[in-house]
């Protein structure tokens, strides 16, 4: 079922050239197996522990996606071997992920994450933040840390116009930083949104990577 999952992913994925992290969180190694033995190598947790454990049992060409909430006290947990950091929301963050990038003597790809929905549960920074942030200048002091992108999560609900405009707007917001800070800088490209029950929509509108794991790995076990 995982490989045949995979298989039309893929499929779907190709004509938009975007990657296709597995979020793997709450499942055990065993479940992701098939899922790398298909040739899938991105994978996505939203828990440093859970990250931690499961990277230290798996295979080592595994790129890890840290995708959820990261407070600055678990940084130093997973910036030997982490390979995106998507959910950054605030210049500390950043200064504390360059540091310890550093330490291991590593620069660390993260992506900011913007608050596009209307719901308050979401986290990531409000625009004019990550606007004013930038025009500062301070993250390009930041030797460890490389900003290749941004990333959102839409609200949760049927209405599939609200959904389009929420992306449509992260897009506009990449957009608008890619042409004034980062319009010399190829590796800045990546439109992180987009999960199993809106991937169609974000790909539409210009995702470069979606976070899928549900329709992959099936319901999460929540203990």
């Amino acid at each position: 079922m995982v490989k045949e999952t995979l298989d039309r992913l893929s499929q779907e994925l190709a004509p938009y050239q975007a990657t296709l992290v597995a979020v793997s969180k709450t499942h055990p190694p065993a479940h992701l197996m098939p899922a790398y033995d298909w040739g899938q190598r991105d994978f996505g947790e939203n828990k440093v522990q859970e990250m931690v454990d499961k990277a230290a049992v798996m295979p080592k060409d595994i790129r890890w996606h840290l995708i959820g909430h990261l407070q600055t006290n678990k940084v130093k947990f997973i910036a030997p071997f982490v390979h995106l950091i998507h959910a950054v929301d605030s210049l500390k963050l950043l200064e504390e992920i360059s540091k310890r990038a550093l330490q291991h003597e590593r620069i660390i790809d993260v992506l900011l994450q913007f608050k596009i929905a209307e719901e308050d549960t979401k986290f990531g920074y409000d625009p004019e933040e990550v606007f004013d942030m930038l025009a500062s200048g301070e993250w390009q002091q930041l030797q460890g840390v490389r900003i290749v992108g941004v990333m959102g999560m839409a609200s949760f609900t049927e209405d599939e116009t609200q959904v389009a405009t929420e992306f449509s707007l992260l897009k506009q917001y990449f957009n608008r930083i890619k042409n004034t800070w980062f319009a010399e800088v190829p590796s800045f490209k990546e439109i992180s949104m987009g999960m199993s029950g809106d991937y169609q929509i974000a790909l539409a509108q210009g995702s470069t990577m979606v976070r899928v794991g549900s329709m992959i790995f099936g319901e999460r076990n929540y203990l």
